[in-house]
């Protein structure tokens, strides 16, 4: 038997470790086994890979882990396993390896504070990204009646308040939690805009308005000409980046981006320090959403090339891979993945982690890339059946890889018509719909108040969404910004 934490754990035994990024799971496990004993799905990215951080990696790295973990069951030792531990399915397969090998199966679950984990990821050479810590975190909120229902020999909870490890970084600044009760965080897409005669008013007071409205972020479309789903090819769409800088010196909470840049704009470098920049602007708050492109008319009206849908895919791995060595600590050569830079000098230094949003529902290659690479995953919401499906087919992928569901966040782009009453939401789809027919273009929108609103959103928080990007046809003021202030509540 062991001592831990005043309770004696059996030996031996297969031990899971269970918790957040940050956590202390390596910690503890150092503190109470023998190295040998411990099997870690980052040490292992080491040995297979270029660093424990090597997530192209976590395939290899993840089928040595079960490996080693059989064979060790099978001699009958003590063998601690320490990944994030929040899969059910990965958990329950180890649990009845253990009880096949005759020794009994111990779940220890870190009950660390979540401003600790953040603490600490923060930290870190190489933070997890901001929304998919608050997903882990979630989870573990969410998983000590799992463990007691899947029927553990011993669930062992571990209290961290404080450790011995470095501050956070004086630059990065507190970012308000803006997870509404439903478990979702939303942020405001703007797609238009009728800014009159007074662009950077209309700017202003949109964004301030979003941040009373308790939205998490702004993102802002990347086109060269407004596209025909929104507006008219000679309605005003500003560059984001240069849009985002004068939003930036508004000094909100919110967390601000693209969504999405198609690779195809700019070298993935510039897009890199882009958001590089405006990380440190803003105290690090920002995030890239990234895609393949697909409207050829703008490229062609400004000069630029197009290629084949292939090709794109190709360069948007690519892209992501680029900005994340970038990114990262140091500035020394970087060659893998097909990315070949001498150096990664690229200052300001981001101020925080910057989330890389993947758009596109390509089954085959977009969702791969996105469980490869990405830290969200964004899908549209017109059919829930269908947003479901999307959702076990990017969690195969990411099965596939070898790289927790939990670490690629899942992010949606809502399109809804809002309305106060019932006369109210009619009102708006009859201005809205054109020539389609008025009950089509409601369902396509989801026409409903906020309430409405709310007990769909409540659907998708339980498909396991974690951000919606609203645009709503509406947008003209910050008073159409204000009337959406109870879909945060």
């Amino acid at each position: 038997m062991r001592q831990t934490d005043g309770v004696q754990l059996p030996d031996p035994a297969l031990v899971v470790l269970v918790g957040a990024s940050g956590s202390g799971k390596s910690t503890w496990a150092a503190a109470h086994y023998r190295a040998a004993e411990v099997v870690s799905s980052d040490e292992l990215r080491g040995i297979v890979g270029g660093g424990p951080h090597d997530l192209d990696a976590s395939g290899d790295a993840f089928a040595v882990l079960e490996t080693v973990v059989a064979a060790r069951l099978g001699r009958g030792l003590t063998t601690v396993v320490d990944t994030l531990g929040l899969d059910p399915a990965k958990r329950r397969a180890w649990r009845d390896a253990a009880r096949a090998a005759g020794l009994p199966a111990v779940a220890v679950l870190m009950d660390t504070p979540d401003v600790e984990c953040r603490r600490r990821n923060a930290a870190r050479d190489r933070p997890v990204p901001a929304p998919v810590l608050a997903g882990q975190l979630r989870s573990v909120r969410d998983v000590r009646p799992l463990l007691e229902a899947e029927g553990w020999d011993l669930v062992v909870p571990v209290r961290a308040e404080h450790a011995p490890e470095a501050p956070a970084p004086a630059e990065v600044r507190s970012t308000p939690d803006r997870t509404s009760s439903l478990g979702l965080r939303s942020v405001l897409q703007v797609s238009r805009f009728p800014w009159g005669e007074d662009p950077l008013d209309w700017l202003t007071g949109i964004a301030r308005a979003a941040d009373e409205a308790g939205f998490a972020g702004l993102a802002l479309m990347d086109h060269l000409i407004q596209v025909p789903q929104v507006g008219r090819a000679w309605d005003p769409i500003p560059e984001p980046w240069v849009t985002l800088g004068a939003i930036a010196g508004l000094g909100t909470g919110l967390e601000l981006g693209t969504l999405c840049t198609p690779v195809t704009f700019r070298p993935a470098g510039i897009t890199a320090k882009a958001a590089a920049t405006l990380s440190a602007l803003t105290g690090g708050r920002a995030f890239v959403g990234i895609g393949a492109g697909w409207w050829e008319r703008e490229h062609a009206a400004y000069g630029l090339t197009f290629p084949p849908a292939r090709d794109r895919l190709d360069d948007l791995e690519r892209a992501i891979v680029t900005m994340k060595a970038l990114w990262a600590s140091g500035t020394k050569a970087y060659d893998d993945h097909g990315v070949v830079l001498p150096e990664t000098t690229s200052y300001p230094r981001p101020a925080g982690p910057i989330p890389v949003v993947v758009g596109g529902s390509g089954e085959r290659r977009t969702l791969r890339i996105a469980a490869a690479h990405g830290d969200a995953c964004n899908l549209r919401t017109t059919d829930e059946a269908e947003l479901e499906r999307l959702i076990g087919v990017l969690h195969a992928h990411c099965d596939d890889v070898g790289r927790a569901r939990e670490e690629v966040a899942v992010t949606v782009l809502d399109l809804p018509v809002v309305g106060s009453d019932r006369d109210d939401v009619w009102a708006r789809v009859e201005r809205h719909r054109g020539r389609t027919p008025a009950a089509t273009y409601a369902a396509r929108t989801h026409a409903a108040t906020v309430a409405g609103h709310r007990d769909r959103w409540a659907r998708l928080a339980g498909l396991g969404v974690d951000t919606v990007f609203i645009a709503t046809p509406d947008l003209g003021s910050p008073e159409d910004v204000l009337a959406l202030r109870g879909l945060n509540a």
